[in-house]
């Protein structure tokens, strides 16, 4: 029993930290709802996943590189604002997953379920959010350019198109992961709840990324643990230390 919450714990520190430090990207290009859509976008590959009994994180990554070709391509061809078209592609996934997904699976598909990680799940969890993170901050500063005005972007030989994909795909990665610690519906928060409470105390954007990071760490080592002491769900308890530092961060913020 100590070796399994070891392994949740190690998941859940992993992941917090890469989903932290994509929220602070995410808000940044103001994207925040992108990531809970895309929690549900997931939710017809890990409804397949808990039938059949495999990784849900396994069941989601197709359901959501699927959900973000589909937008990646709606927005090359209507224009549309990014937000608008996950939106629909999400609520379509919701129906889909609705459709055959059993009563007594809903709680786990919903909220998550980290005790049951292994540690092959650990391993995978660790290599992905490490590969994650590596691949967010070499394309952070680009990105941030982008959002500030893709022609300047492309006068400086930045594929803005190539890299909205890669960012795209790695929200994909991180929700994946991340649905085993939360589920899909709190999902987005802890992406963006972290995020959040670090700008209000940072001063400059390096403090703002990487204090999202070390606030999705701290979010998901607390909540586990508090999991571990009462044995209420993992998922809630995350999103309800992230929530009480983003309240403490509003107290801290300056002026």
């Amino acid at each position: 029993m100590e070796v399994q919450f070891l392994y949740s714990l190690i998941t859940g520190i992993f992941i917090g930290g890469v989903a932290g430090y994509l929220g602070s990207l995410l808000i940044t290009k103001r994207m925040a709802l992108v990531g809970d859509a895309l929690g549900h976008i997931a939710l017809p590959g890990v409804a397949l996943a808990l039938i059949y009994g495999f990784n849900v994180s396994l069941g989601a990554l197709p359901a959501l590189i699927l959900g973000i070709i589909l937008i990646w391509l709606f927005e090359m061809r209507t224009k549309l604002p990014m937000e608008a078209l996950t939106g629909i592609v999400f609520t379509a996934s919701v129906a889909i997953a609705f459709l055959f997904l059993p009563e007594e699976k809903i709680s786990t598909a919903l909220i998550g379920d980290i005790s049951q990680v292994g540690p092959w799940d650990t391993l995978v969890s660790v290599i992905l959010s490490i590969f994650t993170f590596l691949v967010l901050r070499k394309i952070f500063n680009k990105m941030i350019l982008a959002n500030l005005s893709e022609d300047l972007a492309k006068v400086e030989h930045i594929k803005v198109e190539k890299h909205n994909f890669i960012f795209l795909v790695c929200i994909a990665f991180v929700v994946a992961l991340g649905i085993k610690v939360t589920g899909s519906l709190l999902m987005g928060a802890l992406v963006i709840t972290p995020a959040a409470a670090a700008r209000n105390i940072a001063n400059n954007l390096s403090q703002y990324s990487f204090g999202a990071l070390i606030i999705g760490v701290i979010s998901a080592v607390l909540g586990i643990l508090l999991f571990k002491v009462f044995a209420l769900p993992a998922g809630p308890l995350v999103i309800l230390v992230a929530s009480l530092i983003f309240l403490i961060s509003l107290i801290l913020k300056k002026k």
